[in-house]
């Protein structure tokens, strides 16, 4: 791990706490000057980090930026807890399914995540297109047949609504509807896909991994999607108006599909 990416680490998991740039150093053994460096290499990522004298860094209320240090800290301790080499982040891919079931195949473990800001392919069922501009969350995890209570395509479908659903509930306070078993809606109007794919072994037929994607429309700017979309989707959020982080609700999410 980077010393930017401990420093980041740090400071996620202190997000409500100011820590000394003496603190940070003493931590993670590195010099006051490794720090200040990996604080300037965050705030040129993208990262709002607050310093005030004699308190020392923290990051800002505003950040929302997706990363496996941001997922990692909202992971609740009781529920599966993955390493960080099992949590991959990316800026744009053509889909985070595609990513996934390339690493399930060359023998990725169970619970592995594929994150996406944005998808330049995104695909639903039965190969529609999902569009997929940043604002989104875009996720695919990785699971294995023998963690599974079944292997039946649509339970696993059901059952990955469900965790959205819930999530939605507990940490937004939204009620969102499933239908008819890959879509979840507000008010009539989609908020989320999901897509399961599977792959077989050819002599045995026997189910070798499963990825579940799931996309999500968190505080994406509608106003940016195809006019015959627009009338047929909704936003948790406006752009910039989430009260709670990208990392925490895919964590919640994460967590609860690893539970069934």
């Amino acid at each position: 791990m980077t010393s930017k990416d401990r420093v980041l680490e740090l400071l996620e998991n202190n997000r409500e706490n100011y820590i000394s740039g003496e603190a940070m150093a003493d931590s993670l053994g590195l010099s006051r000057n490794a720090i200040w460096k990996a604080i300037n290499e965050l705030r040129k990522k993208g990262y709002d980090i607050e310093a005030v004298s004699n308190k020392g860094y923290r990051l800002g209320d505003s950040n929302d930026i997706v990363s496996a240090q941001g997922i990692l800290a909202s992971l609740d301790a009781a529920g599966f807890k993955p390493s960080t080499d099992m949590i991959h982040i990316y800026d744009t891919v053509d889909s985070t399914n595609k990513v996934a079931k390339e690493m399930a195949i060359a023998g990725a473990l169970h619970g592995t995540l594929v994150v996406a800001r944005s998808q330049d392919g995104g695909r639903g069922r039965r190969d529609h297109s999902f569009f997929s501009p940043e604002g989104g969350i875009y996720m695919s995890l990785i699971l294995s047949p023998d963690k599974l209570k079944s292997l039946e395509p649509d339970v696993i479908t059901t059952t990955t609504g469900n965790a959205v659903k819930n999530a939605l509930k507990s940490l937004c306070n939204i009620d969102a509807t499933i239908k008819p078993i890959n879509d979840l809606f507000i008010d009539d109007k989609k908020i989320c896909g999901i897509l399961t794919e599977s792959g077989t072994e050819f002599d045995s037929g026997l189910v070798q991994w499963i990825v579940v994607g799931i996309g999500i429309n968190f505080d994406s700017d509608l106003s940016k999607f195809p006019s015959d979309l627009k009338p047929k989707v909704a936003s948790l959020y406006a752009p910039g108006q989430a009260p709670i982080t990208k990392n925490r609700l895919i964590a919640a999410i994460y967590q609860a599909i690893l539970a069934r």
